[in-house]
């Protein structure tokens, strides 16, 4: 299993946003204006992009990412992508990773918020000018806009392959007309839970804890390295809106010989302050879920065993000493801001 380092080059937008052009989320690419060479369904692939010499299709060199043929004539390239989940957007990423020759030198993004599928009336705005772009590289470029976004078109000059079309950004909740009484799981993705800090993902990104469904594989979680000294490995998560716990759910999938021995969560209900100062804050937060042990490739329930907190804003879920947790579901009222 190869390790899951985030680029240490990367912004922050990339380690404490989403990104919303995930498939699991339900994004997809809706259009393109020629995928003659690879299709555009690759370029959102959860996957870093591979490359595999000697591999040829009935087109030419397979590539691992979306590809237009060489234009003939005036214009551009340009596709359509469906994002996850309606959104504010931080930034993107727009990989050419093992394109070289066949890059495009340029590219821009146009975002519209509708409903359905876009058509020819459907009114875009540029939210990334056009922008430079080098072969087999990764261009983090920061967002400004702030308004929340369902589709993006982005624009390649003239045209050539991108490999990968990362976005990250926060899934825009409407909690307004949500039933107060109903139980929502306030840590998951679409409803904007987010991990804000942890000491470790050396083999799984703790962004999976909060994905929709169950684990598909064992790189389908949030995976520590294993510790060789004493303590235990952590992850701090923003629950989308502040609320009760009622119910937890602890899932181990797929992890079996690497599944951590016991865990415990925290909690606090923060008003101020940064996200770094979040780590020294939560050591000294009150216990959520005392320590409970923990078995291979399995979902853990806890109700009755959650302490009576009231409102909380965040929690710190302990695993001890360290390995893999698949999910975790963190179901509660809602509660008033």
């Amino acid at each position: 299993m190869a390790a899951v380092q985030f680029d240490p080059n990367a912004p922050a937008f990339v380690r404490q946003f989403i990104n919303l052009a995930h498939p699991k989320l339900g994004a997809a690419g809706l259009f393109a204006t020629d995928e003659f060479f690879a299709p555009l369904s690759r370029m959102l692939n959860p996957e870093p992009a591979q490359f595999i010499p000697g591999k040829y299709d009935d087109h030419g060199k397979w590539m691992d990412g979306w590809e237009t043929r060489r234009k003939r004539s005036n214009g551009h390239d340009w596709a359509i992508v469906q994002l996850g989940l309606p959104g504010v957007i931080h930034g993107v990423d727009i990989d050419t990773s093992h394109f070289t020759g066949n890059y495009p030198p340029a590219a821009s993004i146009d975002a519209c918020r509708c409903e359905g599928t876009p058509d020819d009336s459907t009114v875009w705005q540029e939210i990334l000018p056009s922008t430079n772009l080098q072969g087999n590289s990764h261009h983090y470029l920061a967002v400004a806009s702030r308004e929340a976004w369902t589709h993006l078109r982005l624009n390649i000059y003239p045209d050539g392959g991108v490999a990968r079309l990362r976005v990250y950004g926060e899934p825009a909740c409407d909690w307004a007309g949500r039933d107060r009484s109903a139980l929502y799981d306030l840590v998951a993705a679409e409803n904007g839970g987010r991990p804000v800090a942890w000491n470790d993902a050396h083999f799984g990104a703790p962004h999976n804890l909060l994905m929709p469904g169950r684990g598909e594989n064992m790189g389908d979680g949030w995976e520590t390295r294993r510790r060789r000294e004493p303590g235990n490995d952590w992850c701090i998560i923003a629950l989308g809106h502040p609320g009760v716990i009622e119910q937890i759910e602890v899932d181990t999938c797929y992890f079996k010989g690497n599944y951590p021995d016991r865990c415990s969560i925290q909690a606090g209900y923060i008003t101020g302050g940064t996200e770094s100062s979040l780590i020294t804050q939560s050591m000294f937060w009150p216990v959520l879920l005392p320590e409970q042990k923990l078995s291979m490739d399995a979902q853990h329930y806890f109700s009755s065993e959650i302490a009576k907190l009231g409102p909380v804003t965040h929690v710190r879920l302990n695993i001890i000493p360290d390995g893999g947790v698949s999910r975790l579901r963190l179901h509660g009222k809602l509660a008033v801001r």
